[in-house]
Order: structure tokens, then sequence, then C-alpha cells
């Protein structure tokens, strides 16, 4: 189906990431929000950037994707609405997916594969499990295997998209059931994970609005955290 504006795509500003090795989407969303209706930008990389499109959709961006080639991909995007994004510097969600640039580095292809499994577990329009409870799940996952990392990522997100305060201490005592008093002492209670849900209810008990917490935590618990960032610095 022809979008009504795809005519005009040849004329959008082209942005080109496949050099860069670092986190382009800040970039990105930061030029996409000063467009006005009607402006676009196309970005072209190495493999197919579906976070992109999620993102961008929360700014009321449309798309129209070109497979050039096996390492070229053009995808144009298009304003037709004004929406403000959640948070600052982010879309729909914040901490997306850039570990996936690590895997560009090593391999396109694997790139590609990495990209569209994310898509297969984390985007599907109609999904059996709902976002928040995957992202619970993802945070206990991360726990047991010891990436508290991932764990952390996932339990901004997931109070992002309105997780409360009760459902976090119900699972924070699992951990403590599950993993042992030890384990929780020595491990998750110096953790970032545990830093990120304990500003939480600091904030939430000082009468911050969830929309100024989420900012607290990118402050604290975002990319420029090295407990946090899953890019080599």
């Amino acid at each position: 189906m022809t979008k009504e504006w795809e005519n005009m795509k040849d004329q959008f500003k082209v942005v080109d990431v496949r050099k860069l090795t670092g986190n382009f989407l800040p970039g990105i969303l930061n030029k996409a929000g000063q467009l006005e209706v009607g402006g676009g930008i196309c970005v072209v990389q190495s493999f197919e950037p579906i976070p992109l499109y999620s993102a961008l959709g929360d700014l009321g961006f449309e798309h129209l994707t070109d497979k050039v080639s096996d390492s070229e991909y053009r995808v144009y995007f298009c304003r037709i609405e004004k929406k403000e994004a959640a948070f600052m510097g982010a879309g729909d969600m914040p901490l997306k997916p850039t570990a996936i640039l690590n895997f560009k580095k090593i391999d396109n292809t694997l790139a590609d594969i990495v990209v569209n499994f994310w898509n297969l577990t984390w985007g599907k329009e109609q999904p059996a499990i709902d976002q928040k409870t995957k992202l619970l799940l993802s945070l206990a996952n991360g726990v047991g295997a010891g990436r508290l990392r991932q764990a952390t990522r996932e339990l901004v997100k997931a109070y992002s998209i309105g997780v409360a305060v009760a459902e976090l201490d119900e699972l924070f005592s699992m951990f403590v059931w599950n993993g042992g008093v030890g384990t929780f002492a020595s491990e998750i209670g110096p953790s970032s994970l545990f830093g990120a849900y304990q500003l939480i209810k600091t904030l939430e008990g000082k009468g911050e609005t969830r929309e100024e917490i989420v900012r607290e935590l990118m402050a604290k618990f975002g990319e420029k955290n090295p407990e946090v960032s899953v890019m080599h610095a």
C-alpha cells in the first residue's frame, strides 16, 4: 500500500549510521523530534533497524523500509502527527536494545538475525504475554543468571510502563526466597538493580510523579552509568 508521503521521501535528509560504533539512537530521536508534520528523515543502516520503528512511531512517524542490499537498508520516516516523547531522549520506552549494535561490529548478517529475533520476542503486535509481565520475567531471569546489568535495565523499563512499587516489593522478596539471604546481601543489595528499586521507593514516598521518577532513573541508571550501559566505552 502506497503511503501519501512516499513521493517526497527522496527529499528527506539522509542519516547514514552504518559506520557509527556508538549509540546513535539519541541523535536520531533528537533530529526527528525537531521535525514538523510532513517532514522526514532517511536512516541508512547495515541491518534492518527494527527498534527505531516503535521509537519514532511514538513521536508520530510512519516508516517505509527499502532493502537496497544485504548490507544496506534505507528506512524513510515521515512525521504524520506531532507527539511528544514520554521521556527525554527516548521514544515509547527508555533503554532501547542498543546492544544489538555490538553484533553489528562482528557481522552485519548476525546483527540482522539478532534484531529480527528481538522483534519476534518483544515486537509482536498482539502478544500472548503483555509487555509488563515480559519485562518482569526478563528481570527475574536476569537476576537468576547473575546478569544484574540486564535486570536493572528491565526494572527501569518495567517501571516506565506502569509496574507498581507493591509488585516490585513482592518480586524482590522472591529474590531473597529463591536466591537466599547471603546471595541477596552480597550480590543484589549492593547492585545498581537494588539502587534503582530503592530510588523508586524513595521518590514515590516523596510524592513525585512516575514521569519525574523515570527521569531520575535515567539520569542515575541510564546509558551513562557503566553498571547499566551495554555499549563498549
